[in-house]
């Protein structure tokens, strides 16, 4: 009998002792899930960085694409190009030309600047410069505007001999 009572004994105190420590585990859950939360949140925004970084890499490369391709037009070109028939300026919109047989160096010029502003006009706030100097040399400039700097516009510029 007397084991029957301290076995009673003891079941009523690992009884109150349970009900004390199921509070004290509520709140170690409520803090995990706090710093759970902080944690998701900082993983968010290193996401969203990385989407911000990951698309102004893309804009850098179609202006480097961009330049690329009038400069083979140019060299394709090269008498049109020596000549200046390249050279555009930053708020300077090309004169269309509908050529289809016949073209005169200068037209594959116009259409070339045509289809190549109008390749640099895609990027946000896209604008592109070209200078032909006495020596053949070219200077391409692309300028875009750009999520990671508001205030400010890319520029990336590139030289070559023609």
């Amino acid at each position: 009998m007397m084991a029957r009572i301290v076995q009673v004994a003891t079941a009523r105190r690992h009884l109150r002792m349970s009900s004390r420590s199921s509070g004290f585990t509520l709140l170690e859950v409520l803090v995990a899930l706090v710093v759970l939360s902080i944690g998701l949140l900082g993983l968010s925004g290193l996401q969203t960085n990385s989407l911000r970084n990951n698309h102004s890499a893309f804009l850098r490369s179609q202006a480097t694409l961009a330049i690329t391709d009038i400069m083979d037009r140019m060299r394709a070109n090269s008498d049109a190009a020596n000549a200046d028939n390249y050279d555009i300026n930053y708020g300077t919109t090309p004169s269309a030309t509908a050529c289809t047989s016949n073209c005169s160096a200068q037209d594959v010029a116009n259409m070339d600047l045509v289809e190549w502003r109008s390749y640099v006009e895609r990027l946000p706030g896209g604008e592109g410069e070209i200078d032909v100097d006495a020596n053949g040399v070219a200077e391409v400039k692309v300028r875009w505007a750009d999520t990671r700097d508001s205030g400010n516009k890319l520029e990336i510029i590139t030289r070559s001999q023609i």
